[in-house]
């Protein structure tokens, strides 16, 4: 091609490998970094796969699901959930976890840097108003072994909303099931940090913001007659056992905090009914820890199931599924001290625990997690609180000062006031 005025250029006539070594432009086909990062990018790639035709298959050790594969339907933000989806479902990825743990601590020292991204520029620093949150550990270690979930100080630091709109949107909520004739309670579970913080280092990264926020969250909360603060009863039972109801490496309650939880909301239903409940510790559990698969280590976390006696005589409790995203009907509990009228909790994955103690409290219950919402966009939400008289939503206090819940969004509570209407 010739440019006006300028000289005429044209293309190598030979692929720059075929040119003589010491010509300027040569490269050679394949060097010995190119053959090794080759060699590499096929170890990293293959086996993995391979993995899966001999029975792998990923597993979930974060806490939380894995990431279902997005819907076409969500629009742009189908891509930041397909890498969401592919990096879930990366076979042998708890095993890289535990690795780089061991690989970190044995050589440098130091816990690895999981879930914290290269920043450039200089690192902010604890009360910076513009913290990023790949700057965030995903676990906190704390002192006397003790770990927190790092999201407990991230959804305070770098929330997606602020509190002013969430709790707008709680009230539009509430106003919403209301006027459909039914009843709101919303319960929050506290974070551990916020239940046992004398074991939280005395620095950390977000530590100013988190208190700050907290501190807001809570007072805004008890501002509001149809949400429930368990932080008060939480504290009395642990006084009265003499530790935390949340164990050193878990991010949950134990089973003192469901009952807890459960005796407190339908209190709220309706005022005397938990006068004629005894409860009475039954066998001790013991199960692998949350928290130390998150870092690439082991642990155990253990705790008393309980026998819940409404009447005072008679133990309602029973086994409950630990997955609720299909909802789960419980209708097997009656008499003296049951909540009879049919009831729908929403709840995350502190309600878990609470399922066994929910079956002997409520007559007609069906449980399931609110995160339903991200893929039907409310469609099961709304047509179980169709069939409900009354409403409970328990968030987790994390989660909830997020501000990532999809069900709180304005276009999700449509569709489901919209189904409520029919």
């Amino acid at each position: 091609m010739t440019r006006p005025g300028g000289p005429q250029q044209t293309m190598l006539p030979v692929y720059e490998a075929f040119l003589p070594r010491e010509h300027a432009l040569y490269r050679p086909r394949h060097g010995g970094k190119q053959l090794v990062a080759l060699i590499c990018a096929t170890v990293f790639f293959l086996t993995p796969n391979l993995s899966v035709v001999f029975g792998a298959r990923p597993g979930e050790f974060e806490n939380r699901a894995l990431t279902p594969f997005p819907s076409i339907g969500q629009g742009w933000s189908f891509f930041p959930q397909l890498g969401n989806w592919a990096t879930d479902h990366l076979v042998l990825r708890e095993q890289a976890v535990h690795a780089a743990d061991g690989i970190s601590r044995g050589v440098f020292g130091e816990p690895p840097p999981l879930n914290q991204e290269h920043q450039q520029g200089p690192l902010q620093v604890p009360g910076d108003t513009k913290l990023d949150p790949r700057q965030f550990p995903t676990v906190i270690e704390g002192k006397d072994g003790w770990l927190y979930l790092g999201d407990e100080v991230t959804s305070h630091c770098v929330p997606t909303e602020n509190l002013d709109t969430t709790f707008d949107r709680l009230r539009r909520f509430r106003d919403g099931i209301e006027a459909s004739g039914r009843q709101l309670v919303v319960v929050i579970a506290p974070d551990k940090a916020t239940m046992v913080p004398q074991h939280l280092p005395d620095t950390y990264l977000g530590k100013d913001c988190h208190d700050a926020v907290q501190n807001d969250f809570w007072r805004r909360v008890d501002a509001e007659n149809f949400m429930v603060d368990l932080r008060g009863p939480l504290q009395d039972w642990a006084n009265r056992k003499g530790q935390p109801l949340y164990g050193p490496l878990d991010a949950h309650w134990n089973d003192e905090g469901a009952i807890t939880a459960v005796r407190e909301v339908t209190e709220r239903l309706r005022p005397g009914i938990t006068g004629s409940w005894r409860v009475q510790p039954k066998e001790n559990w013991q199960l692998p820890a949350d928290l130390p698969r998150l870092i690439g280590r082991t642990g155990l976390t253990d705790g008393t199931h309980y026998a819940l006696m409404p009447d005072g005589r008679t133990d309602l409790t029973r086994t409950m599924p630990a997955d609720y995203i299909p909802p789960v009907h419980t209708d097997t509990a009656t008499g003296t001290g049951t909540y009879g009228l049919r009831t729908a909790w929403l709840g995350d994955s502190f309600t878990i625990r609470t399922l066994p103690y929910m079956a002997a409290t409520f007559r007609d219950l069906t449980a399931m997690h609110y995160s339903t919402s991200d893929q039907d966009r409310g469609a099961a939400i709304g047509e179980l609180l169709g069939r409900s008289d009354v409403v409970v939503l328990e968030f987790a206090e994390r989660g909830l000062i997020a501000g990532a819940a999809s069900m709180l969004t304005p276009a999700v509570q449509q569709n489901i006031f919209r189904e409520l209407n029919r």
